[in-house]
């Protein structure tokens, strides 16, 4: 394998990488339980701090969790990915976060506002459609956090004609039908 053909290889082993951190992200923030699960490989370990265990197991606690949750939006930052010298199939992963997510705490809307780093151990490893780079363990870092009253009454007054997102998988970014016809 020439140097140019090893650079495209990790390359496109990155980019595989970055949108599974992109398909977590959007499983949590839409509630879809089968796209965050798919991040996970059936054998893979996490620990969040507030849970520890399988990942499948994590999906199923987050999922329950946001789903108590007005809204949620994960934003993902700077990604660093380390491949294993001595297996190609793994790699290490670190990723920022901006976590943003609308509680009702004791009655009243509240933002909770969460950034931090993920730190990723990811596998390739063969499934019935070829291979595939999925998390085999996933840590979450807290670096810092806020909690306020919500304050975006503008979205009822001046922002009232915006087109406004929903927190489950009716968000119009599910439907291609709609958006080919737009």
């Amino acid at each position: 394998m020439t140097d140019t053909d090893s650079r495209l290889a990790a390359l496109i082993a990155k980019d595989d990488i970055r949108d599974l951190a992109m398909r977590y992200m959007r499983g949590q923030d839409r509630l879809d339980h089968a796209l965050q699960l798919g991040t996970f490989w059936p054998d893979s370990t996490t620990d969040y701090g507030i849970f520890a265990g399988s990942g499948p197991d994590f999906v199923d606690f987050a999922q329950g969790l946001l789903t108590e949750h007005l809204a949620n939006q994960h934003i993902i930052g700077q990604h660093h990915i380390q491949f294993d010298e001595a297996d190609p199939n793994r790699a290490f992963g670190e990723v920022y976060y901006y976590a943003f997510h609308r509680i009702l705490d004791d009655g009243v809307a509240t933002d909770l506002i969460i950034s931090g780093r993920y730190l990723d151990r990811y596998e390739r490893r063969d499934t019935p459609t070829g291979p595939e780079w999925r998390f085999a363990h996933r840590s979450e870092f807290v670096d810092w956090a806020r909690k306020d009253i919500a304050a975006d009454g503008i979205l009822s007054t001046d922002l009232a004609p915006c087109l406004l997102g929903r927190h489950d998988t009716q968000d119009r970014s599910y439907d291609c039908d709609w958006l080919k016809n737009a």
